[in-house]
């Protein structure tokens, strides 16, 4: 007996059909090759490809099923050997999370037992406050005003680094704006942010900011075109003038500023304006968990490397002492 189910006007016959034999090839994709298509962003996919690569590597592991063999001995070994090579601690910590978060989709789909990785100690965080740097309030101020206001670069770059200072947005999150994005929610103009595992949020748009996109958009005429790039490139180079700027190009660009008003600070660059932006914000009596939704973390741990307020310089006990 064949079983007929009706189609209905809502459910339209689809354009393609799976062969018998493309379905039961999909029945028979291992977990861990599952595990791996089912992580949305591409740079974690491909960070956590080469982690997992590379214990497959150390361990001699050349087909997925294997990992239903692998032990806690396995791993200690594979830390043991990530220490003598001198890594960080905070990369062997990526890279045991990597595997970890594998060994977790490898139980739930049932293919394993137990995931190894728990109960390897894991390096301990070296510093609470984090080393991406935080820049002064004085130069925060004068980044805003550094650039030449009278050009294209100028106006673009002025509300580049407004939006940077006054929203605290990773790099790619800036250079995927679109103007479509900024968007007015119970009268207030936001920012739809296009964050971290294709997750949305929506950041209010700081007057300083505002101010310096609407500039730029008057004088680029580009301010209808919704699907548009917000922040375009400027460069001769550049495949397209209607393309955004590239991350590249936001570091180059803020290299050449902070060289500009002499900010020698190591590590310094558009995660330095995003510190410096969570920073400011939790000094003035920001809500750290509203900090945490406002930076996009997924953890609010996350968060508390921004959090300075412990550690003033004005705070020191070396300020208390006279003489």
């Amino acid at each position: 007996m064949t079983l007929k189910l009706p189609l209905t006007a809502s459910q339209p016959p689809p354009s393609a059909c799976l062969t018998p034999v493309q379905f039961q090839q999909l029945i028979d994709v291992p977990p861990a090759i599952a595990w791996f298509a089912n992580i949305d962003n591409a740079r974690t996919r491909r960070a956590y490809e080469s982690d997992v690569r590379e214990f497959m590597t150390f361990t001699g592991i050349g087909d997925p099923v294997q990992f239903r063999h692998v032990s806690r001995g396995h791993v200690l070994a594979w830390r043991r050997e990530l220490e003598q090579r001198a890594l960080s601690g905070a990369t062997i910590r990526r890279k045991l999370a990597a595997l970890s978060s594998l060994f977790n989709y490898l139980c739930d789909s049932n293919a394993v037992a137990g995931n190894p990785v728990e109960g390897v100690k894991r390096p301990r965080i070296e510093s609470s406050e984090g080393k991406t740097p935080a820049i002064g309030d004085h130069q925060a101020r004068a980044l805003l005003d550094v650039a030449d206001a009278s050009t294209l670069r100028g106006k673009r770059d002025r509300a580049i680094l407004a939006t940077l200072l006054y929203h605290g947005l990773r790099r790619a999150e800036l250079c995927g704006l679109r103007v479509g994005d900024i968007q007015e929610r119970r009268g207030v103009k936001h920012l739809q942010v296009h964050g971290k595992g294709s997750k949305i949020r929506y950041v209010p748009l700081h007057p300083g900011a505002a101010g310096a996109i609407a500039a730029y958009l008057e004088f680029t005429g580009h301010g209808d075109d919704l699907n548009s790039a917000l922040f375009r490139s400027i460069s001769n180079n550049a495949r397209s003038r209607t393309a955004s700027i590239t991350p590249d190009g936001v570091y180059k660009m803020l290299a050449s500023y902070a060289k500009a008003l002499q900010i020698d600070i190591a590590g310094f660059g558009s995660h330095a304006l995003r510190a410096t932006a969570a920073t400011n914000a939790l000094d003035n009596g920001a809500d750290i968990a509203k900090v945490q939704e406002w930076l996009g973390h997924a953890n609010i741990a996350t968060t508390r490397v921004y959090d300075r307020r412990q550690s003033r310089p004005e705070d020191s006990p070396t300020f208390k002492v006279t003489y």
